[in-house]
């Protein structure tokens, strides 16, 4: 199916393909999808007054005293859904938030990235983005009952090629490009690796990936999930995240004459990622049970340093074809896959656009295991820690300027607010490990 470019399009392929409902979906400040569904017929005005809803139900969004929120679909996002009934069809648009007299809604989480992206355009830079998002398939939602005992590439022992399979022709359907997938290091863990795209698309087609996979996975009557670390002594799922900046069709991280084969623009916007990570961490890893993930010893960064082939190291800039231009890129190893892509991509690229402005030094890469140095030679290297809990996360978040300038003053506040609110209903909680721990003998 070619892709739309205007509202004219859309509504010429809703008939062709005989769409009876559409889907317009949006997300919260967690990168929960939201969506409601309208019937064709109505597509022609909400293409031209958009559609009013109450964002005083949405998590981050209005106060109930101002809660008007106008959403106005994006035409070069339409993409028929391969699961529902091909008979009377049902297609989905990413939407716009606005205010009712018309200017963009500061907590929309779309807007914050096209904010930061449009910061880059004036600098002549083009952000490219290509996630990789490890999940676990499970047999129920009620229990982590795994699928497999596979391990990296294990093929006779991956119980899940067929969904994977699906999932990808679903994507390709809804024109979203894969480069491959394959079974994951722990047991019931899957990989699908994205084709790198645009900033706003890539964000967009992240919300779009997680929804496939889950549908997919019910088809076939077990449940997928993006939960950060559900299995205890396993490794948890990462987001490994490469990312450039072209200006036009020059690679602006690619320099043929350097050792590495990196600019310097590469270079200060990974001074920047590594000056500011820890700020940026609640955004990247905003949950609870993010941080069980974040532990030395299951291939998860945790200490704040940069290499080439060394994947204990934070940002790796990956040697797969050393020397050639389209092929440098940056890899950020931290996130999850359970972030909202629109503020996590933000944070990202106005982290490394003020390592840029600011002219920060590149220390020299650290291509031995960190988790393998002790804690006086780290210090002595000048490696620092990301932040070991929620709590730490947001202490340190609280304080940031780059942050709250990257996000906006609504969902900064917003984020703090509600993350407090996790950590002080997850620290009050008495959990298993306690009562068997302590019980018997306290």
């Amino acid at each position: 199916m070619k892709k739309p470019r205007d509202s004219k399009d859309v509504m010429e392929l809703c008939k062709k393909h005989n769409v009876k409902f559409i889907r317009l979906w949006f997300s919260d400040i967690h990168g929960m999808l939201k969506s409601f569904a309208l019937p064709f017929e109505e597509l022609d005005y909400a293409f031209k007054e958009g559609m009013g809803f109450d964002g005083s139900s949405i998590k981050g969004f209005a106060r109930i005293d101002e809660s008007d929120m106008i959403a106005r679909p994006d035409p070069t996002t339409f993409a028929i859904l391969p699961w529902r009934p091909k008979e009377k069809a049902v297609a989905r648009m990413f939407c716009d938030i606005y205010e009712p007299d018309g200017t963009p809604y500061k907590g929309d989480p779309r807007y914050v990235l096209r904010r930061n992206i449009e910061k880059a355009k004036k600098k002549g830079f083009t952000f490219y983005l290509g996630p990789e998002l490890e999940y676990f398939y499970f047999r129920s939602n009620q229990c982590p009952d795994i699928l497999d005992e596979g391990g990296y590439f294990d093929y006779p022992m991956d119980a899940a090629e067929d969904l994977r399979r699906e999932t990808i022709l679903s994507l390709e359907e809804m024109g979203i490009k894969v480069e491959y997938s394959h079974h994951e290091v722990a047991p019931s863990q899957h990989e699908i690796d994205l084709r790198y795209a645009e900033a706003l698309e890539m964000a967009d087609t992240v919300m779009t990936y997680r929804v496939v996979v889950k549908e997919i996975a019910r088809k076939y009557g077990v449940y997928a999930t993006f939960m950060p670390k559900p299995l205890f002594g396993q490794n948890g799922s990462g987001m490994h995240t490469h990312q450039s900046l072209f200006k036009g069709k020059q690679n602006a991280f690619f320099n043929a004459k350097d050792k590495y084969y990196l600019s310097e623009t590469a270079k200060k916007y990974i001074a920047g990622l590594l000056t500011h990570i820890r700020e940026l961490t609640l955004v990247l890893n905003q949950w609870v049970n993010s941080y069980k993930r974040l532990v030395p010893g299951y291939e998860a960064p945790v200490y704040i340093c940069w290499a080439r082939r060394n994947r204990s190291a934070l940002v790796r800039v990956p040697l797969y074809k050393p020397g050639k231009e389209k092929a440098t890129r940056i890899e950020l190893r931290s996130p999850d896959p359970a972030c909202n892509p629109y503020l996590a991509f933000s944070c990202m690229l106005n982290a490394g656009l003020t390592g840029i402005e600011k002219g920060y030094k590149l220390p020299e890469p650290t291509e031995i295991d960190v988790y393998h140095l002790s804690e006086e030679e780290r210090a002595k290297m000048g490696i620092g820690e990301l932040p070991g809990s929620l709590i730490e996360a947001i202490e340190i978040a609280e304080k940031s300027k780059l942050l709250k300038e990257t996000l906006g003053e609504h969902i900064f506040n917003e984020l703090i607010m509600s993350k407090k609110t996790e950590w002080d209903n997850y620290r009050t909680q008495v959990f298993p490990y306690e009562l068997e721990t302590y019980l018997p003998m306290l």
